[in-house]
């Protein structure tokens, strides 16, 4: 695998300006603990979950799906010694839904899983060979419901190197890492706009490098950085 440690000036200066230093305890910190069952992230800062998030974020008109259909990502977030990295995935081109694009693992809850944190650990051991093992959960992000009709719990955790990968050759083009500091810089949430059958649709975007994070991972993303850099 290819790991990126690149550091980009921008970001250097946003993460020093947050808090000396983003470790497990500053994270923690903002990840109340979720009660067994509870369906919602808890009470974060003083502010309650407000309902999901997803495309009518940026675009006030949208109607949400009304069937939805429960899934789950794990948000890693990888300890480097020069600091925390996302390690994120790109789908391959034949896939049905979201072919290509850039994701964090993850996917539909099965009945075998007791609740997002399961399903999340699960596919991230599926789509990359990610040992259960070297992950501490720390909390939950915003549901995030996408346009194919999923309502997704992004379920954060801690990755302890040395870890292995193993892509899943089906489902997984390319594992990547992007700096935390990279997130964390709000110059780096970009907003863009494509019309499609003569509507406008506006959404996130974080471009890093070469590569192109945007739609539902970039949402979560923001929201990621949202969370770690409230006051």
């Amino acid at each position: 695998m290819e790991r990126r440690e690149v550091l980009h000036a921008g970001a250097a200066g946003a993460v020093s300006g947050l808090a000396p230093a983003i470790d497990r305890r500053f994270v923690t910190a903002r990840f109340p603990p979720v009660r067994a069952g509870a369906a919602e992230p808890p009470v974060r800062r003083g502010w309650a979950y407000a309902g999901p998030r997803g495309d009518h974020d940026l675009n006030p008109g949208v109607v949400l799906p009304t069937k939805l259909t429960p899934a789950a990502v794990l948000v890693p977030l990888v300890e480097r010694p020069d600091g925390f990295t996302i390690l994120l995935t790109q789908r391959t081109a034949h896939l049905h839904d979201h072919a290509g694009q850039i994701s964090f693992p993850g996917g539909r809850v099965d009945p075998c899983d007791t609740d997002p944190e399961a399903c999340a650990l699960r596919e991230a051991a599926e789509e990359v060979g990610l040992d259960r093992a070297v992950v501490d959960l720390v909390g939950r992000l915003d549901h995030y419901v996408v346009g194919t009709g999923f309502e997704v719990v992004p379920v954060v955790g801690f990755v302890r190197p040395p870890f292995e990968i193993r892509p899943d050759p089906f489902e997984v083009a390319d594992v990547f890492e992007v700096p935390l500091s990279f997130i964390l810089d709000p110059a780096n949430h970009r907003r863009e706009m494509h019309v499609r059958q003569g509507v406008e649709r506006h959404f996130y975007v974080l471009p890093f490098e070469n590569r192109y994070i945007w739609g539902a991972t970039a949402g979560m993303l923001v929201n990621l950085a949202e969370v770690l850099s409230a006051p």
